[in-house]
């Protein structure tokens, strides 16, 4: 799967654990030949270390900010809602665009994750071609018709 390089450049943070998913995420937003820059974490920790700037990405520029955050709930180390929370809870990363990509249609988790502050909430389809129709819409409006306010 293709990750972008350099770390400055991203415009889509994908926070997935499972390998499948993300490369169906990554073809989904391919085809829209909207998002190339698409920067992959594995698990809640390193999200939030991307996203704050800490850890082994302390070096990351701020002055360029994500466009969108597609954030599964079930990770390993820190959970969606965890991370979800300490996006809109800080001040200089609640305006990002967060959108739930996750398997759980537990209406506890939908309502959990639009009380914290969930901009959308998609259930993974079972096939691969619901998939990827249902990312390449979501990319498309959140990477080419909304209109986010600039952060300085």
């Amino acid at each position: 799967m293709e990750n972008t390089t350099n770390i400055n450049e991203v415009d889509v943070l994908m926070v997935e654990d499972s390998p499948n998913d993300a490369e169906l995420i990554v073809r989904a937003l391919s085809k829209l030949n909207i998002a190339n820059k698409i920067y992959w974490v594995k698990d809640g920790e390193e999200a939030v270390d991307f996203i704050f700037r800490t850890g082994k990405y302390t070096a990351r520029n701020e002055n360029f900010p994500l466009k969108v955050i597609l954030l599964d709930l079930k990770l390993p180390k820190v959970n969606g809602l965890e991370v979800l929370t300490k996006i809109k809870g800080n001040e200089s990363t609640k305006t990002i665009p967060v959108v739930i990509v996750t398997s759980s249609q537990e209406e506890k988790d939908l309502k959990e994750a639009y009380r914290l502050g969930a901009n959308s909430y998609i259930v993974k389809p079972i096939d691969a071609s619901s998939f990827i129709k249902a990312l390449s819409e979501a990319g498309l409006y959140w990477l080419a018709i909304n209109k986010p306010p600039i952060i300085k």
